[in-house]
């Protein structure tokens, strides 16, 4: 494990406030990754993506870079867009 794993295990077993919050803000942080994903393996730039649902460039760059409040209906546009379909799990 990376001494910066290390300490993000650490801090979370000290600080369940910092443990929730840290999970909190890495689910988003992975939900900007996987759309970024989607997309660039789509093959498809930003604004083709943004003009294929019906929005703007900078739509995309918030959504891909700073996702917290991203609508599942546009969620699944995207998928669309790029050929696939959403799939969710509780676990």
């Amino acid at each position: 494990m990376s001494d910066f794993r290390e300490y993000l295990e650490e801090r979370k077993r000290k600080d369940p406030v910092f443990a929730e919050e840290f999970e909190k803000h890495y689910e988003s942080f992975k939900l900007n990754v996987m759309l970024r994903q989607l997309r660039t393996e789509s093959g498809i730039s930003q604004q083709e993506l943004a003009d294929m649902i019906g929005t703007k460039k900078s739509t995309i760059s918030r959504m891909e870079n700073h996702a917290e409040d991203v609508r599942f209906s546009t969620i699944q546009k995207i998928a669309a867009a790029c050929g696939k379909k959403v799939s969710i799990a509780f676990i």
